[in-house]
């Protein structure tokens, strides 16, 4: 029998000590695959959000009565569980979609070169926030979908979008200290602009969790409040973001400030308005299903808009000029 070379062995040993700077050592990634790589963690994000709100408006909260198994007796869903045990687990296997997404993503950043420590960063935070989720996702129905643990649950997601949105950016940026673009002024009202949604986003898990969707066909609690009551407040905070983005539109223009500032700023206004419409008209047609979803995910997009508009009152430039291709204005174009 012939031995393993030394080589390969030595190769070998290399590579199950720190895989990543071994994939590095040996793969240089373009500037575009590590845009890429980034924005399908971002867009797997979403979609882990959408999915869950699809368990829940279904019903399939509880599908898997148990966690990690599915039953005490089976790791998958079973057929004698029906199409709740199905979706249910197959919202938990998309986890495992999200997590190879974030992984190819901190892969991509960890092989750019020049490295790019921040990057990697943004990429491990993702992967453990999903990790913790995770967990979370388990307590959640091992509680019995207590609305608190779902409330967490969605906004442990938020965090994750947020994460996963910064990355996508500074994939299209240097590495430099940033550079405002705009006043102090409107750098504080962007920030101000930020909390609200925040909050806006936060009561709206709120107005969930004392809503009519519990997310089991059976009796699940809910948070003892005035839905009613909740949803004014949420309708009201909702306002207040439109007019501060309206108002920053109109000091913009005023002061004749940058392109991408005012492009941020005009996507951000439209999704409010959408995001909006599609929230009153549920709530006059008495929460159909479709609806609810599709709030869910207008509500990352409105978080994801928020957080660009932030990021773009500043730039980042290249150490060396011509370093990585000038990035393209459109979003659309810059996704490609």
């Amino acid at each position: 029998m012939s031995s393993v070379p030394e080589k390969t062995r030595a190769t070998a040993v290399e590579a199950a000590r720190n895989p990543l700077a071994f994939i590095a050592a040996r793969w240089t990634p373009s500037p575009g695959i590590v845009r890429r790589a980034a924005l399908t963690a971002l867009v797997m994000a979403v979609v882990i959000v959408v999915t869950g709100g699809a368990v829940r408006l279904t019903g399939s909260g509880l599908g898997c009565p148990t966690w990690p198994k599915c039953t005490e007796d089976s790791l998958t869903s079973t057929r004698e569980m029906g199409l709740h045990g199905a979706i249910e687990f197959g919202n938990r296997m998309l986890t495992y979609v999200l997590c190879a997404a974030v992984g190819w993503a901190i892969i991509a950043a960890r092989s750019a070169k020049p490295r790019r420590r921040a990057l990697t960063r943004l990429g491990w935070a993702q992967f453990w926030v999903v990790m913790g989720n995770a967990i979370l996702g388990g307590i959640v129905v091992l509680v019995g979908l207590n609305p608190y643990t779902v409330a967490a649950h969605f906004l442990l997601s938020t965090a994750l979008i947020a994460l996963a949105t910064v990355m996508w950016q500074r994939t299209r940026e240097g590495d430099e200290p940033a550079r405002p673009l705009v006043g102090k002024p409107l750098r504080q009202l962007v920030q101000v602009m930020v909390g609200v949604t925040a909050l806006l986003i936060a009561v709206g898990t709120v107005v969930t969790g004392a809503g009519p969707h519990a997310g089991d066909s059976s009796d699940v609690p809910r948070m003892p409040l005035d839905w009613e009551m909740v949803s004014r407040v949420h309708a009201v905070l909702a306002w207040v973001v439109v007019a501060l983005a309206f108002a920053l539109w109109f000091v913009l223009k005023a002061v004749d400030a940058p392109a991408g500032p005012l492009a941020r700023t005009r996507e951000f206004f439209v999704i409010l308005l959408l995001q909006g419409a599609i929230g009153y008209v549920q709530y006059l047609t008495d929460l159909p299903e479709i609806l609810v979803g599709l709030h869910m995910l207008g509500s990352c997009l409105v978080w994801i808009g928020v957080v660009r508009l932030l990021l773009a009152l500043r730039e980042r430039p290249y150490a060396t000029p011509g370093q990585v291709p000038a990035q393209p204005e459109n979003p659309v174009a810059a996704a490609r």
